[in-house]
């Protein structure tokens, strides 16, 4: 009977247990962090009566006979389920998602406690630590790398209050852009400059950048016309151009009576063209004799370009080209008069039109003779040179120059000897215009040039202009800083210079910094030239200076490296040359200037990264986080505090969100993972338990009284 009574006992006491438990779970309901535990049950010592017994014969087996002895609490399991996330507004405020613990040392990290409630704030100090003011562990960065190293022991998060960041000068300058490569580009610039007069007297090199800088000239196999097409010259394509009409007259008088024309014109392509006439009369007179002749020539103007004319005076015909229409035949080239031709001509040859061919490895510029030309200034000099030769010596003051616009610009001030009224006639070279053809007009570049066609007699006060020719251009611009944190305009120019058809193209580099600050050893030293060269399927292939030692004069430090970056070698991840239009992707340098401490945010990786006045932001400490084998094991000292014990395993440190430990919320805290519907469930359970148990003691006395009534 006594077994009942205190089978009950156990039981109120048990359950006495488990009522304290769920007491202390809805007490922390609202306590950051908190994790509720429960009380496990189990069964005390059992009485046996009676001993199992194997079946034996015919006999079956017996099982024991026990009797228990009541219930105990034996073990108390806490549940580290996730609870939830609420947002807050203070941005110190740290929850975990997922498994893990913050590091908390009571004594400057000799020690280490853990903890879910991520209630951060700094003190006086700098210390980030928790509401018992221990401290929380971490690393914090490394002021030689500029980097938070978290392979290193963890140690106390100290921000000292007003931190200040120095100056730190430019390293590195990084450039990610598409230059154009195609046909039609929206970015270009004028050509440079390129003054009159001929060598010497030009400068070396011959063109003036738009500081008047002497600079090299453009390429014309990679210019573009005023609306950004390309002319895509090809080797040997060009114009015709003549400063005069080809003209002569013949030597002798035109015959009179039964006389023909007979005269042969050698073409621009070598062919040859013979114009006769025939049925003249025995009566007919000189004048009658020459109105046939020029009839004749006059009417092959559209083969041969010659027209004729006959003066009555003297009996004589007289033929120009003008060299003015395109499809026409430049010049004057008799190459053979027949036996009876009455006209009075002989053999004779009168050029004024030359060619100008493009060639993209050499040019020719010697009066006299046809002329090939690479690059704007080439062509320039070219057509001066023999501008002046037409009129009869190199004294003549014809002005041939390229000027701020790209374009071509003709004058004719005269004050020479030598001057003459100029005719200047352009027109486009053809099939027809050299032997055995092979070569297609350029109607782009042919218009560009036709442009300067005028008539500008000696002294005139007239310029005749072109239409104005263009690089594709495109340029991007960043601030760099010097070792006083003063800031600097990097200003990087590129302009298409050539295209090779096997290996791609090549742009010009310009870098340059306000003055007085330099980046060269040579006048201009606040410019440095280079280039950049891409493979034919838009690739980088390489690209020069890769560096620039840049002097801000200002009192900081000089010769400051600046690593120029444009990408990797046979590769898309930086400089690009497609047929897209130019646009800077990405431009970013790694200077700044000095600056205060304004604020701090923490990242999902723990990390308190720290915004400046500079506009800097970066990385000053990163929180550390323990993970447990077992967190069961881990008892608690209060102050939302856990001690690691012998059964909770060694603490596993590292970062967030790696090798299983959860991430970090900044800005939020963990919620306790109390259920209050689940706990006001258990307590109905836990009641009804005791009041049970107490029911067993009673009706075990009622058992006792009725027993001791027997004596009576």
């Amino acid at each position: 009977m006594l077994k009942s009574l205190f089978a009950g006992v156990s039981g109120l006491q048990s359950h006495q247990v488990a009522m304290d438990v769920e007491s202390n779970n809805i007490a922390n309901v609202n306590t950051v962090g908190f994790k509720y535990s429960r009380a496990n049950f189990s069964d005390l010592l059992a009485q046996t009566r009676a001993i199992a017994t194997a079946p034996q014969g015919e006999l079956g087996g017996k099982n024991p006979v026990q009797v228990g002895l009541g219930a105990t609490v034996s073990s108390m399991t806490r549940i580290f389920s996730q609870g939830s996330v609420q947002n807050s507004d203070k941005n110190t405020d740290v929850a975990i998602q997922g498994d893990g613990f913050f590091i908390i040392s009571p004594d400057g990290g000799n020690t280490y406690k853990y903890t879910r409630a991520g209630d951060f704030k700094f003190d006086a100090g700098g210390n980030f630590v928790d509401n018992n003011g221990f401290i929380v562990q971490g690393w914090l960065r490394d002021p030689a790398t500029g980097y938070v190293d978290a392979t290193a022991p963890i140690t106390n998060i100290n921000i000292p209050p007003g931190l200040t960041t120095p100056a730190s000068a430019t390293q590195n300058v990084t450039i990610k852009a598409n230059l154009n490569s195609g046909p039609l580009v929206e970015t270009f610039s004028p050509e440079y400059e390129v003054p009159a007069g001929t060598p010497p007297a030009l400068p070396t090199p011959p063109a003036l950048d738009e500081n008047g800088n002497p600079i090299e000239s453009g390429n014309m196999g990679v210019m573009f016309n005023e609306t950004g097409e390309a002319f895509n010259l090809q080797a040997d394509q060009g114009i015709w151009a003549s400063f005069l009409s080809s003209t002569t007259t013949a030597p002798a008088a035109v015959s009179a009576g039964a006389a023909e024309l007979d005269l042969t014109f050698e073409l621009d392509d070598g062919t040859t063209k013979q114009i006769t006439t025939s049925g003249a009369l025995a009566t007919n007179t000189a004048d009658q004799n020459g109105a046939r002749f020029v009839s004749a020539i006059n009417a092959q103007t559209s083969v041969t370009g010659i027209s004729a004319s006959y003066d009555t005076i003297t009996d004589s015909l007289t033929i120009v080209n003008s060299n003015s229409n395109p499809n026409s035949s430049h010049n004057i080239r008799i190459s053979a008069v027949g036996a009876g031709d009455g006209s009075g001509f002989a053999v004779a040859t009168v050029t004024t039109a030359w060619r100008y061919q493009y060639d993209p490895t050499a040019a020719t510029k010697v009066a006299g003779s046809d002329k090939t030309f690479t690059t704007i200034a080439d062509l320039r000099e070219a057509l001066e040179t023999q501008a002046n030769a037409d009129g009869g010596g190199a004294t003549s003051n014809v002005e041939i120059s390229v000027n701020s616009g790209g374009k071509f610009e003709l004058k004719n001030p005269g004050g020479s000897a030598n001057d003459y009224n100029i005719n200047l006639s352009i027109t486009g070279m053809s099939a027809a215009s050299i032997s055995g053809g092979g070569i297609t007009e350029n109607t782009k570049f042919t218009r560009n040039m036709e442009a300067l066609n005028a008539t500008l007699p000696s002294g005139t006060t007239a310029t005749a202009f072109s239409q104005s020719f263009n690089a594709a251009t495109h340029s991007a611009s960043i601030d760099i800083f010097d070792s006083l944190g003063s800031k600097h305009t990097l200003r990087t120019e590129f302009r298409k210079v050539a295209v090779d058809t096997l290996t791609g193209s090549t742009w010009n580099m310009k870098l340059s910094v306000p003055e007085p600050a330099t980046i060269d050893t040579v006048i201009p030293y606040n410019d440095k030239a280079g280039f950049v060269r891409f493979n034919n399927d838009g690739s980088l292939a390489t690209y020069n200076p890769p560096n620039v030692s840049f002097t801000a004069n200002n009192g900081s430090a000089p010769n400051q490296q600046v690593s120029i970056e444009l990408g990797t070698a046979n590769s898309f991840d930086g400089m690009t040359s497609f047929d897209a239009a130019s646009a800077t992707s990405g431009i970013s340098q790694d200077g700044f200037t000095g600056g205060d401490l304004v604020g701090i945010r923490i990242d999902q990786s723990g990390t308190l990264i720290g915004s400046f006045s500079n506009g800097r932001s970066f990385g000053l400490a990163q929180i550390g986080m323990a993970k447990f084998t077992n967190n069961e094991g881990l008892t608690t000292e209060g102050g939302n505090v856990y001690v690691q014990t012998a059964n909770s395993g060694n603490p596993i440190i590292g970062t967030a969100a790696t090798a299983g430990r959860g991430f970090m919320q900044s800005a939020a805290l963990e919620a306790s993972n109390v259920d209050l519907s689940l706990a006001l469930t258990q307590l109905i359970i836990i009641q009804r338990g005791y009041q049970a148990n107490g029911k067993t003691i009673t009706t075990s006395d009622q058992l006792l009284q009725t027993l001791i009534g027997l004596k009576n």
